[in-house]
């Protein structure tokens, strides 16, 4: 298992700064007033592809050799990689193959056909991906690019952070969602070498809070097919994200799928800016453990804004 670096890091960084957006920094009197601490969303709602996932999906696609490019690059993923690595590869003239679940947000499956994906569907769970995936690869030959557990990808969201430390000086803690832990391991990444006082912490639903029984155990607990509205954030850790986790989080924090909801409205509302579900969790935490976070300067990643707007979570059923 190859564990990525610093320098790797700082290589994808180069990279990857011609084909996305260095992301802006919004606060909200509001918000700090609620939570008691200072807060500083990095909102990758605005990148790219609608995700941070961009990141990671560019610097492995831009870092292919030319005799790998042939054949294309293939992912299966709920929504956001499989955008961003599509989005990558019409960057770069090369096909993308994609399994998705079928209950995967509409909007997310137009958008990875808008930028060139090929999608087959899958079941919403994790072995009907692997095994979909699996006959998806042996049919195309593509190089996989995994959507979390991928020393590329996580090297590529580690720039996520690297940004977000050049922006806000001082930060206490950074809060990401955590599915598969791509975002977070490149947090950890970054910070554990820049700035090592800052805490990090995951935040995750409730309903599919794997992660955080994960972190208790010492182990990895993998769920199957978890219920909850964050989408982005049903997929189970793996060894590589697995290894940032246990050695470079803090805590685990995990809130319900109405306190969820409530942070999106919240943040909608008080701040103007369309983000999705999972991007919601850390803030929802925060409101949840006010004393963790108290008087704190706390960065907080928005990871995404590609939302289903005909369906809404706070809309009648």
């Amino acid at each position: 298992m190859y564990i990525p670096t610093l320098d790797d890091m700082k290589t994808a960084r180069e990279r990857v700064t011609p084909y996305i957006h260095r992301t802006p920094v919004l606060t909200s009197s509001f918000l700090n007033e609620l939570s008691g601490a200072e807060l500083f969303f990095k909102c990758e709602n605005f990148q790219k592809a609608g995700a941070f996932k961009v990141r990671g999906a560019c610097n492995a696609v831009f870092g292919l050799s030319d005799d790998m490019l042939e054949k294309g690059v293939a992912t299966h993923s709920s929504g956001n990689h499989a955008l961003s690595l599509s989005y990558a590869a019409g960057r770069r003239g090369i096909p993308c193959h994609v399994v998705m679940p079928r209950t995967a947000p509409q909007a997310k499956k137009d958008a990875v056909r808008g930028y060139g994906g090929i999608i087959t569907e899958c079941e919403p769970s994790t072995s009907s991906r692997e095994e979909v995936f699996a006959r998806v690869e042996a049919e195309t030959g593509a190089e996989f690019v995994h959507p979390y557990n991928d020393p590329r990808v996580i090297a590529g969201q580690a720039t996520c952070s690297a940004e977000l430390i050049e922006q806000v000086e001082g930060l206490d803690a950074v809060v990401a969602p955590i599915g598969g832990g791509g975002m977070i391991s490149g947090t950890c990444l970054t910070l554990s070498n820049l700035a090592p006082s800052v805490r990090i912490y995951a935040a995750e639903p409730l309903n599919a809070d794997d992660a955080a029984r994960s972190f208790r155990a010492g182990h990895i607990i993998a769920d199957d097919a978890p219920d909850t509205v964050a989408d982005g954030l049903k997929v189970p850790l793996k060894d590589l994200t697995w290894h940032f986790v246990q050695n470079h989080v803090t805590d685990i924090l995990t809130a319900t799928e109405d306190e969820i909801v409530e942070a999106m409205k919240l943040i909608w509302k008080r701040m103007k800016i369309v983000m999705e579900p999972s991007s919601a969790v850390p803030l929802a935490t925060i409101l949840k453990n006010p004393e963790t976070f108290a008087g704190k300067k706390v960065g907080i990643i928005i990871t995404g804004g590609n939302v289903d707007l005909d369906a809404l979570p706070w809309m009648e059923k």
